[in-house]
């Protein structure tokens, strides 16, 4: 069943989960064609300290004591960090908020993970699939079929399966509960870059995360070996009825070596990302001599392998140069854990009541919401609720300049992920020309 890679635990951390009880399902409308565009954001100048250092909170390339960075990056944010220490060797805007695309799953994982056993079964209900926005990447959850929650979760870390996500989230109490369970876990991590609309990472107006906070969703998550272990997977084997199955596999390129990807040498996991509007998200980990790094690149101008490309060039400068760079800046222990509680020079996004009851289908920007959306706003959340909104609106808008920026929210899908031509279509990997299992999954 399961091909892994093992992993040196995290030194003096043990991860903890906080199970809010919180309002009961909610299930969500059936999704509209396409998401509508996320917009990316520059990176902050208004924090009077950012989370994890000064040096982090600002625009650009931040390093010390190491040269020989990678040339030709395109991301418009990278970070690359020491998973046992929580270092931060060198950074790109480390704090820009950007789509995180079903990189988010990661933080998904860290909220629901050790709610459940792995060999709990669960009978899959029409009413668990309902509200998948249309586009998504599947993995071939079916109503019907009883699925253990081990083969769940495989189907969310090797195929993104946004069904699999949406059946964990019933099984959690629902989709609005989930997602503000993933807020609060945001909350404790102290990712405060990172606004939570959806589990499964598909672009919804306002969802955005950080280099940074992608980065603490990872290393929490590798403290903890069902995380490890399903990251790290390879091919597995997913229930079709009855007793018949179909071999899944990882979409992790890295891990893989699909599409003439060379496999990285060391490489633990962790999770990709893609939708046409948000673009390219990975967060790769991979050990070397003793040392295992993180590295997080977000949105590079190139698509199909460019964000893996980009990623193992910064694990080879972690691994070489990187030893002897001082660093610039921590991952923040969480508070649940004994971390000092940050403060940053802008207030955090505002947890999401729960996922929006459909995929939005306005192509206009996140940052230009108002008139008659305004009004719409105001009479759902009351004044107040809209002027909190605003200003976190205000914090993920798009103004995208210098290196690495393409100076637009969406990447054209033709220079993209083969196969992905949906507006707003999740993680196309999982549904590549030639896969004989695509049936299972639209």
């Amino acid at each position: 069943m399961r091909d892994s890679s093992p992993l040196p635990p995290r030194a003096g951390v043990l991860s903890r989960r906080a199970a809010l009880g919180l309002a009961a399902a909610v299930p969500l409308a059936a999704a509209s064609p396409a998401a509508a565009a996320t917009p990316s954001a520059a990176p902050s100048t208004a924090r009077a300290a950012a989370i994890g250092g000064e040096m982090l909170g600002r625009g650009g390339v931040q390093v010390r004591g190491a040269s020989g960075l990678p040339k030709h990056l395109t991301a418009r944010s990278w970070m690359v960090a020491d998973h046992v220490s929580g270092e931060v060797l060198a950074s790109y805007n480390a704090h820009r908020l950007l789509a995180p695309a079903s990189t988010l799953k990661m933080l998904f994982a860290d909220t629901v993970l050790k709610k459940f056993e792995r060999t709990e079964r669960h009978r899959v209900t029409d009413a668990d699939l309902a509200g998948i926005p249309a586009g998504s990447s599947l993995v071939g959850v079916k109503p019907g079929i009883t699925y253990t929650v081990e083969q769940l979760w495989l189907g969310v870390f090797l195929r993104s399966g946004n069904d699999a996500v949406h059946v964990l989230s019933h099984m959690n109490g629902g989709v609005d509960s989930t997602v503000a369970q993933m807020q609060a876990k945001a909350q404790d991590l102290q990712a405060l870059d990172t606004h939570v609309v959806s589990p499964d990472g598909f672009d919804h107006k306002g969802q955005v995360s950080s280099a940074y906070d992608l980065t603490l969703f990872a290393r929490h998550g590798l403290a903890d070996a069902d995380f490890r272990a399903y990251c790290s997977t390879r091919t597995a084997d997913f229930p079709a009825g009855g007793k018949k199955t179909f071999q899944i596999q990882n979409t992790d390129r890295l891990l893989t070596g699909a599409w003439g990807v060379p496999t990285y040498n060391g490489l633990i996991g962790v999770k990709n990302g893609y939708t046409s509007n948000a673009g390219n998200t990975f967060t790769g980990a991979a050990t070397r001599g003793g040392r295992t790094l993180l590295v997080t690149v977000m949105h590079p101008k190139s698509g199909g392998s460019g964000v893996y490309e980009e990623t193992a060039a910064l694990l080879d400068w972690g691994f070489r140069q990187g030893a002897g760079a001082r660093p610039v800046g921590t991952l923040v222990a969480p508070l649940s854990e004994g971390g000092a509680k940050a403060a940053p020079g802008r207030k955090p996004p505002r947890a999401a009541a729960g996922a929006p009851a459909r995929a939005e289908t306005s192509d206009s920007s996140w940052g230009l919401v108002g008139g008659a959306g305004g009004a719409v706003a105001l009479l759902a959340g009351g004044a107040v609720a809209w002027r909190r909104r605003r200003r976190v609106v205000a914090a993920g808008e798009a103004a995208t300049s210098g290196p690495g920026a393409s100076g637009s929210g969406t990447v054209d899908p033709r220079a993209s992920e083969p196969g992905a031509s949906e507006p707003g279509a999740s993680d196309p990997e999982a549904s590549e020309p030639g896969d004989p299992e695509a049936r299972h999954r639209r």
